[in-house]
């Protein structure tokens, strides 16, 4: 019996030597290993499994690649109209391409299509090319904007998501870069084309995602699959208003893939809505205000716009209004004297400041001294 319990404490105390490794787990039954679903506009993650584990990501990469390209539309740096021509370097590309020869010059749009649909390797080096003159210098771009977007589990190593040593990302940046991509709604005239012409007819693109033709609402993303990332994806979708991205990394094929992202979206579809939040009457009305040049503050509210609630929350979703019982003067235009906090049962969704829409001075003497003679030279 001595012996058995000896035994036993030993393995006590070895189980308790060793860390115990949590992982999170999804709301949705996915096979992939990291997956995340997010609401587009606020990044509210809704599931999530294993997403911040740095996985490669294949041609997802692009989607950085095409938020690069739409930031450089926006500037004016690069038109839709502009011609480019192929490089060499552009020309060499492996993997998913249109076969572009060194020279051949294309349009930004078409080449936008080459790799939004058909997920060109060739045709996002030539745009790459374009925007900072090289693959190198377009890479380092993707890096700082993944910093800024706070995509920290990510290190690009090219433009295009071919295999490389240290290319690596998570389900949860690229969340984020896709939240930050569909901001710009030019990109949905590229991502919901199904086939496509290139060079007069002679070359057809088809694209790469199929949920384009089995799910409802779907706006796009990007797809990818390589040796070393498996099958992976950036699903986005609408529905009454409401936006998700779904993301899923290192599936084992195709179907899998499709079928890991329509299980997240109609989680989120089936269990969020979107809220249209509104102001109590009294956020955007006036107080009273003792000891200054003025007894009235009038109050201006930030405007809410829209929230996304649990459909479970139902009655719990509450509004709550504070506002300083004593303000103390002076008081500045643009000052915080409350807030409106918005509720789904006990989770706080989200807080609008309440600010002085006027100045108040103190009373003092010299106060009104001055506000005298300001009144009698009017006179």
């Amino acid at each position: 019996m001595l012996r058995r319990l000896i035994a036993l404490f030993s393995c006590i105390l070895i189980l308790g030597a060793v860390p115990v490794v949590s992982h999170a787990e999804s709301k949705v039954d996915v096979s992939a290993p990291s997956a995340v679903l997010i609401e587009a506009d606020s990044c509210k993650i809704l599931s999530e499994k294993n997403p911040h584990e740095k996985r490669a990501c294949a041609s997802v990469t692009k989607v950085m690649t095409l938020l690069l390209v739409m930031e450089a539309l926006d500037s004016g740096k690069l038109k839709l109209s502009d011609e480019l021509t192929a490089s060499a370097h552009a020309a060499s590309m492996g993997g998913s391409d249109i076969w572009l020869e060194e020279g051949e010059v294309m349009s930004v749009d078409d080449l936008i299509k080459a790799t939004a649909v058909a997920s060109a390797n060739d045709a996002a080096v030539v745009l790459a090319e374009a925007i900072c003159g090289s693959e190198k210098t377009f890479v380092a771009e993707m890096n700082k904007r993944a910093k800024e977007l706070g995509m920290k589990d990510t290190e690009f190593k090219n433009c295009n998501g071919l295999d490389e040593e240290g290319h690596l990302t998570s389900a949860y940046d690229v969340a984020l870069m896709s939240a930050e991509l569909v901001k710009h709604k030019k990109i949905f005239d590229y991502t919901k084309i199904w086939i496509e012409n290139l060079r007069g007819g002679k070359t057809q693109l088809v694209n790469t995602n199929k949920l384009l033709k089995t799910y409802n609402g779907i706006t796009g993303l990007k797809t990818g699959t390589t040796d070393e990332a498996g099958c992976c994806m950036s699903a986005t979708a609408e529905r009454d208003g409401l936006k998700l991205i779904a993301v899923v990394l290192g599936c084992d094929s195709g179907t899998a893939r499709f079928a890991d992202s329509a299980a997240l979206l109609d989680y989120g579809f089936a269990d969020y809505t979107v809220k249209n939040l509104t102001l109590p009457k009294k956020a955007e009305g006036s107080v009273k205000v003792k000891g200054g040049m003025s007894d009235t503050l009038y109050l201006r509210c930030e405007k809410p716009g829209t929230m996304i609630v649990s459909r479970m929350a139902g009655e719990k979703f509450l509004t709550e209004c504070r506002i300083k019982k004593e303000i103390e003067l002076p008081v500045k235009a643009g000052d915080v004297v409350g807030e409106v906090n918005y509720y789904s049962g006990k989770e706080l969704l989200k807080t609008c400041k309440i600010t002085a829409k006027n100045t108040i001075e103190k009373m003092t003497f010299s106060s009104v001294t001055s506000a005298v003679y300001k009144a009698m030279l009017s006179w």
